[in-house]
């Protein structure tokens, strides 16, 4: 990739590359079927976006992933903690 392009991305959203080929690479393993697991990519998500994921928001999102059968990638977590009530 141009690394022209990855300092665009960091500086439009402040999040380092770097940080997010890290949480790609480990979602790639990942079993998500395991509650842990799942809590634990909200968390770094969040982290990452530096939003805060209230206790009943996290608990809908680790529900539709484990339960429902959601795919789970850092687009579908973005977009559910970016959600409006």
């Amino acid at each position: 990739m141009d690394n022209g392009l990855f300092k665009n991305i960091e500086q439009k959203t402040g999040v380092r590359m770097k940080d997010v080929l890290e949480l790609a690479n480990s979602l790639q393993h990942a079993n998500f079927k395991d509650e842990k697991t799942v809590r634990g990519v909200i968390k770094k998500v969040s982290k990452l976006a530096n939003k805060s994921v209230p206790q009943r928001l996290e608990d809908q999102i680790v529900q539709s992933i484990i339960k429902d059968g959601k795919k789970l990638d850092i687009q579908t977590i973005t977009d559910m903690v970016n959600k409006k009530k």
